[in-house]
């Protein structure tokens, strides 16, 4: 969500995109090279962040292939 400074959400996406992959590998038996984590913090909103249900829709990892 755009709440805080854009470094500080652009740490907080990484990290997020982090803990998925280790869950994908370590839970889920998927090749840790087959995974890339890449914070998009802010950048990329889904829905407006002037409501919290909006900042809510706005916290989350999405799967891309490449």
């Amino acid at each position: 969500d755009g709440v805080g400074t854009l470094a500080s959400n652009m740490d907080l996406s990484k990290r997020r995109a982090d803990a998925v992959v280790a869950a994908l590998t370590t839970k889920h038996g998927v090749a840790a090279a087959r995974l890339s984590a890449q914070g998009a913090g802010p950048l990329a909103p889904v829905a407006s962040n002037k409501s919290e249900d909006g900042r809510a829709k706005n916290r989350r990892v999405e799967l891309v292939e490449q």
